[in-house]
């Protein structure tokens, strides 16, 4: 049995304001937010969504990464 917090693809972008190809995306070349496989499935944490995108927090457009 999956955890029910867990999100499929299309909520979690719904989630971040994403297309579900940009998530597939980050999944091969990474750099995106954690998630599990389970089996075919890929299924992300809302914890994790959260910690991506709060990583992704900038305070000028010349900060360095």
């Amino acid at each position: 049995m999956t955890n029910p917090r867990l999100l499929d693809t299309r909520d979690a972008a719904e989630r971040l304001k994403l297309s579900d190809s940009y998530l597939a995306k980050l999944r091969v070349l990474g750099g995106g937010p954690r998630y599990f496989k389970l089996g075919r499935r890929v299924r992300y944490d809302p914890d994790d969504l959260a910690a991506w995108a709060r990583s992704s927090a900038r305070s000028s457009t010349s900060e360095i990464i």
